[in-house]
């Protein structure tokens, strides 16, 4: 069956950095676009941001932009979210999810995918 495990969540202070990684099994990786979400207590869940099959094509929130980064390693069947400049409001879960749609730009929504990870929580101290 798919899984999607998630890996890297920690306790930071604000402007430090984190790496989370989310290793994907049972699924031919290169056909889906990955994304990342995060929720936090009593909120819904959030677009983080989305890479296509080939890692040549993003999508990112404001919220994020310019400080998060995805990419994927299809070989070792892995995507990647590097956070930088981290602030107390980034805490949350954080979730690695499928989707198996061709790359359109527009990945922002939950429903679009087929498979989730069960979360890494990500808390930023001030």
């Amino acid at each position: 069956q798919v899984q999607l495990v998630e890996s890297g969540g920690g306790l930071v202070q604000a402007g430090g950095s984190l790496r989370l990684s989310c290793a994907a099994s049972g699924l031919t990786f290169t056909r889906y676009v990955m994304g990342w979400f995060r929720q936090a207590p009593g909120k819904e869940r959030e677009f983080v941001s989305a890479i296509s099959w080939s890692g040549t094509s993003t999508q990112y929130p404001d919220s994020v932009k310019g400080r998060f980064t995805i990419s994927r390693d299809n070989p070792k069947n892995a995507v990647y979210l590097q956070m930088n400049s981290l602030k107390p409001e980034d805490t949350a879960v954080y979730y690695c999810a499928a989707d198996g749609e061709p790359w359109r730009g527009a990945h922002a929504r939950t429903y679009e995918y087929d498979y989730w990870g069960q979360g890494t929580q990500v808390t930023v101290s001030s």
